[in-house]
């Protein structure tokens, strides 16, 4: 992954959260096809997990951007928060879909993010994700098109125990 590319999703990620962004990330490790990073920001550090789609549908279309997030927010009580972040607004009450195995989670959208609907859900699909192999993802832009997304999970257990050790 070009760390370039990273950075400028972080930044994406932090904006859209409307978080201060202090100090450009440091990548901590590489695992396979995951990275861990950390930031310290005005509120505290914050310390993720990150990767890329391996397929984006449809092959058409502009994505821009498009990474899965599993993020750690200690001074705000966050612990392995998994979200994603696309280069294009997701539409207004959509639902976005993870299926990782055969195993379905939602996640509510807003703007361009979508974060899991229910946070009781959220180690659930932690897990799921740790114990995976694939996961797939499908949402639809607030132009209606109906996008997919493939992930990699080789190096997820890796890059989310580096990240969460990180901001102990």
């Amino acid at each position: 992954m070009q760390a370039k590319t990273l950075v400028m999703a972080f930044l994406g990620l932090v904006l859209s959260s409307a978080a201060a962004f202090a100090q450009t990330p440091t990548l901590l490790k590489q695992h396979k096809d995951w990275a861990a990073y950390s930031h310290a920001s005005g509120s505290g550090k914050v310390c993720y997990a990150l990767t890329k789609p391996t397929q984006m549908l449809p092959g058409d279309r502009n994505h821009g951007d498009v990474f899965f997030f599993v993020s750690s927010r200690p001074s705000e009580g966050v612990s392995a928060e998994p979200s994603l972040l696309v280069g294009y607004p997701l539409k207004d009450g959509s639902t976005v879909t993870v299926d990782v195995d055969g195993k379905i989670f939602n996640l509510f959208t807003k703007n361009d993010g979508a974060w899991v609907e229910n946070a009781a859900t959220e180690a659930q699909l932690v897990a799921a994700m740790k114990a995976g192999r694939q996961m797939s993802i499908n949402g639809e832009s607030s132009r209606g098109t109906k996008t997919s997304y493939k992930f990699s999970l080789s190096g997820v257990t890796a890059a989310i125990d580096t990240a969460g050790s990180a901001c102990r």
